[in-house]
């Protein structure tokens, strides 16, 4: 049985390289993303299937919601759609970049989960069980000063999947949640810091093996693929240069030989 996933966030980074895993493994994959020239070309790449949406409006979530009722089952939502702005204190923060940052990052997720749910308990009905799997961020786990406005909104994330995951206690639909920490990809940090090149390089700069997408989007697809009474409930990852959100390791990584 081919099993099918809508993945967000298609159109860069995790998304993108999530979308590529699960093709690659043989799953129908719906990638989603408001930006369709990304996803055409995604489209061509992977044989996925492209579908332009701005989950923070409800028109645009109900119209992904009727297509994929029309073509098909639906198997797993991967939620990974989601962002930062700005690294401002508290006492400075922009009211509309913490905003945007509860739109993208709660919102968008509560709307799309109750709109696919009916179809997820279709699929596991017939197939035996059916997955939503969130990206959130070790940021949802320890505060840091800058973070306050993404610290807030991926804590709100989590706490939803917790909650739904107790909601749907009893059913076979598995809640499963990813907290990567430092992950190099080629737009979180550059849209976090307004497009300044030299301030995200700053970031990453003398840091050994930073995770990649392509590290989380293989976590994503053991998740969805490992037997159907698993269930990874908790994934924190991190490079290991980073021992924590706050301990980060510039340089090469030694060993202490005595």
């Amino acid at each position: 049985m081919t099993r099918r996933a809508v993945v967000t966030g298609a159109s860069s980074g995790i998304g993108a390289a999530t979308v590529r895993r699960l093709r690659s493994s043989g799953w129908d994959v719906v990638a989603v993303a408001r930006r369709a020239d990304r996803l055409a070309e995604l489209e061509r790449e992977t044989g996925a299937v492209a579908f332009a949406a701005d989950l923070t409006t409800d028109a645009d979530t109900d119209a992904l919601c009727e297509f994929l009722a029309a073509s098909g089952p639906v198997h797993a939502v991967a939620h990974i759609a989601g962002g930062a702005r700005g690294t401002d204190r508290v006492e400075d923060g922009d009211a509309a970049d913490w905003s945007w940052m509860y739109d993208v990052n709660v919102l968008a997720v509560q709307r799309l989960t109750r709109a696919v749910l009916p179809q997820l308990r279709a699929a596991a009905a017939s197939d035996g069980h059916a997955d939503l799997l969130f990206v959130t961020s070790t940021a949802a786990q320890a505060a840091y000063p800058g973070g306050g406005g993404y610290n807030a909104a991926k804590a709100a994330e989590s706490m939803l999947v917790h909650a739904l995951r107790l909601e749907l206690n009893g059913e076979p639909l598995r809640v499963i949640e990813v907290a990567p920490g430092m992950v190099y990809t080629e737009e979180f940090t550059l849209n976090r810091v307004g497009g300044d090149r030299e301030r995200a390089a700053a970031v990453y700069d003398g840091v050994q093996d930073p995770l990649t997408a392509v590290d989380v989007a293989d976590v994503i697809g053991y998740a969805l693929e490992a037997p159907g009474h698993v269930n990874l409930d908790l994934v924190t990852m991190r490079p290991v240069a980073q021992s924590a959100q706050h301990l980060l390791a510039r340089g090469p990584l030694r060993p202490r030989l005595s």
